[in-house]
């Protein structure tokens, strides 16, 4: 099977990069599970796991410290465009974003810049809906049942690669 290229849009700052590092685990039609290191070098994140949920909205990250231990679990809201002719994803990162520490503390983070964004036209209203929708959905899962509920399928590919 040939992967596709998977590329990150992002509103601010406005930019659209390959992530060519990035090596995906498994994909289908609604999952796909990546690993990677951080794309610029910092103090704080090493490398880590993505898994998108195309389905629902939402990319969850496990940010890992460069010790391997967890530094937070990171939650976009995001959408996508699929090109089957040049057979790649592009990967929408629609601002609003869903912090949680090892310590189980939450935060919601970057409302601001998904409102600057809608007010500078470089979001239009389904887009702005389509985030605060999804957004809401992650929050509902989160709070019915659990973070562990959303890490479990990015779990199990991770202990599978340790294997």
């Amino acid at each position: 099977m040939t992967y596709p290229v998977l590329y990150r849009k992002r509103f601010i700052p406005n930019e659209c990069i390959e992530l060519k590092d990035d090596v995906i685990l498994k994909i289908d039609d609604s999952v796909i599970i990546t690993k990677w290191k951080a794309l610029k070098k910092r103090c704080d994140i090493n490398s880590g796991y993505s898994c998108y949920f195309l389905n629902e909205g939402y990319k969850l990250s496990k940010f890992l410290k460069a010790d391997n231990s967890l530094l937070c679990w990171y939650l976009d809201i995001i959408t996508f465009d699929r090109d089957t002719d040049s057979n790649s994803i592009t990967v929408i990162d629609l601002l609003a974003d869903v912090i949680i520490y090892p310590d189980g503390k939450m935060k919601i983070d970057d409302l601001d810049e998904l409102s600057e964004a809608f007010e500078k036209r470089l979001i239009d209203e389904s887009l702005l809906k389509k985030s605060l929708l999804s957004l809401n959905r992650l929050l509902t899962e989160i709070y019915e049942n659990g973070i562990s509920s959303l890490t479990a399928p990015l779990e199990k590919i991770i202990s599978e690669q340790d294997q």
